[in-house]
């Protein structure tokens, strides 16, 4: 018997024991939110040199205490607000708003319409422009919306898939009026389109055609946006529909390797552009696995990149992530929990080494978040990166019995997981069979049955309720002229700019995408010549086609 085990069997037989027999325990078993059992205690490995190759240091491979030696000592992690609503105007001065609180990153919230590929005086559109973001139909508004802010000072993340594409060819065009190169430009676009088909449905085109225009993307910033983060793979919008951590992860490096396959296809190497690759995920409240589960992924996808996929690179092995607490957590009841449950779990997502961070503001169960919020939401990470001394040493919990042992299951799991989808043929042949799908709602239904029968506590829900619970917050409500006036703008926009130059554009990107050519440069040149994001779209769909979901999925 090992020394460890021989500890715990006399500390079992000769404290625990009696003390079992007389009081027991508040429940049967404890697990975490991904199902995995939680031990009473946990002991060191009996191998300690094992353990020290395993965990290693911060800094090296295989990454699991952080991806840089120094981390918060040496940089504090990217406060992100995700913000966008109404109007371009409007939305330039949440932005600039938010700088001056001390944000140090853009994150781009775009409407519904824009992420579908619909101009705002598009029929479908009705009802849902500039709602849930900031709707952007041509150049004209990405120039409004960058009004004012140094693209070469202030990065920006772009939560966008279908048009990715487009909004990049945007985005350079807005560099190039600010005098800008290319390759001046240091930002992130979202760029996932597979996960849309998994969990969260603006996609425009089926699965293939849209892997060529992410990979596209992928492949025009390898040569001209050096600095570019040219897609940004998530698991939070998965794990935001119902998924556990351990199907965030699996799931979300199968979409990746599905990306990497296409791109490597046209000649380019891995390590030209995985150092590039950068992610986001889901935070929520199950403290020590989410903790665990940033140090698990970073081992693991260190260990893929080298093994699986041939990088030499150490940038290549290492996963750079933006995370965002969870809001599937938030509750309308009690909103002023929320503050609580996001400050919980943005502490994890902090003590697990994320470069980047937004929280969910506590009135996003009820609107979108007002000024106030989201200055609240960016003063709770400055008290975690300046009073709080989390940041002082690198990875505050590495050595924790349970921290490791998490890890080590989540990794364990999450990579049998992933054994499996490539075993059926990688992530599209998964998602074209729904099989993602159906796991993720599975799991989803299983959560929902726990808290509606009492067996999972949800403060304010099915438990500490109160009646008499003060009335909601001051809400933030876009304007509910912003349709006509964004119409409006529209119908100038099409008498002002020169016609027979947007028909070119259409025209040439037309011909590029009926055969197999980077789409990019036919993109910005339409783009550049006002075309709308309605426009461009329609002639992909022309090309391509649209996706329907499989039918009850």
């Amino acid at each position: 018997m090992s020394e460890p085990d021989a500890v715990r069997k006399r500390w079992e037989e000769g404290t625990l024991g009696p003390v079992l027999k007389k009081t027991g325990e508040r429940q049967a078993e404890f697990r975490t939110r991904s199902g995995i059992p939680v031990e009473r205690v946990y002991l060191p490995a009996s191998e300690e040199s094992a353990f020290a190759e395993r965990v290693g240091f911060p800094g090296e491979y295989p990454y699991t205490r952080g991806i840089h030696p120094t981390m918060y000592r040496g940089q504090l992690w990217t406060i992100r607000q995700y913000a966008g609503a109404g109007t371009a105007e409007e939305s330039n001065l949440r932005f600039r708003f938010l700088l001056d609180q001390g944000q140090t990153g853009l994150s781009v919230a775009f409407d519904l319409p824009t992420q579908l590929g619909l101009d705002s005086d598009d029929p479908e559109a009705a009802g849902e422009v500039g709602q849930v973001g900031v709707a952007i139909d041509s150049l004209r508004d990405m120039e409004s919306l960058f009004e004012g802010i140094p693209l070469d000072r202030v990065t920006t993340s772009m939560t966008i898939n279908a048009p990715a594409a487009i909004l990049v060819a945007m985005y350079v065009a807005v560099g190039e009026r600010q005098g800008l190169p290319p390759a001046a430009l240091a930002s992130t676009v979202q760029n996932d389109i597979l996960k849309e088909y998994v969990a969260r449905g603006t996609y425009i085109f089926p699965p293939h055609p849209s892997l060529r225009l992410a990979a596209d993307l992928i492949a025009y910033c390898v040569e001209q946006l050096p600095k570019f983060n040219p897609i940004s793979i998530s698991g939070y919008h998965m794990r935001e529909a119902g998924a556990t951590a351990i199907q965030e992860i699996a799931f979300t490096f199968a979409n990746a390797a599905a990306y990497i396959r296409e791109v490597a296809a046209r000649g380019i190497p891995v390590d030209r552009f995985a150092p590039r690759i950068s992610w986001i995920f889901n935070t929520h409240s199950d403290f020590f696995e989410e903790v665990a589960k940033y140090r698990a992924l970073r081992r693991l996808w260190a260990r893929l990149m080298r093994e699986r996929f041939g990088a030499t690179e150490p940038r290549s092995w290492m996963l750079r992530t933006h995370t965002q607490t969870g809001g599937s957590t938030l509750t309308a009841q009690q909103p002023e929990n929320n503050i609580v449950r996001a400050t919980l779990q943005a502490l994890a997502a902090v003590l697990g080494g994320v470069q980047s961070l937004a929280l969910s503001c506590y009135d996003e169960a009820l609107a979108l978040p007002t000024e106030a919020a989201q200055r609240l939401a960016v003063r709770t990470q400055q008290i975690l990166a300046h009073e709080s001394g989390v940041t002082e040493t690198v990875d505050p919990l590495a050595g924790s019995y349970f921290v490791e042992a998490l890890t080590d299951e989540l990794e364990r799991r999450a990579e049998a997981l992933l054994t499996e989808v490539e075993a059926l043929g990688g992530a599209v042949v998964a998602i074209e069979r729904g099989l993602m799908q159906k796991a993720i709602q599975e799991e989803a239904y299983r959560f929902q049955q726990e808290v509606e029968a009492g067996r999972r506590i949800v403060v304010g829900i099915n438990a500490f309720t109160d009646e008499t619970a003060p009335p909601p917050p001051p809400l933030f409500r876009v304007n509910a002229a912003v349709a006509d006036r964004l119409q409006t703008r529209l119908a100038a926009l099409r008498r002002e700019r020169d016609a027979s130059a947007v028909t070119r554009g259409l025209a040439d990107l037309r011909e590029m995408a009926r055969g197999d050519g980077n789409l990019l440069p036919p993109i910005l040149t339409a783009v550049k010549a006002y075309a709308t994001v309605g426009e461009i779209c329609g002639v992909l769909r022309e090309v391509f086609g649209t996706y329907r979901a499989l039918d009850g999925l």
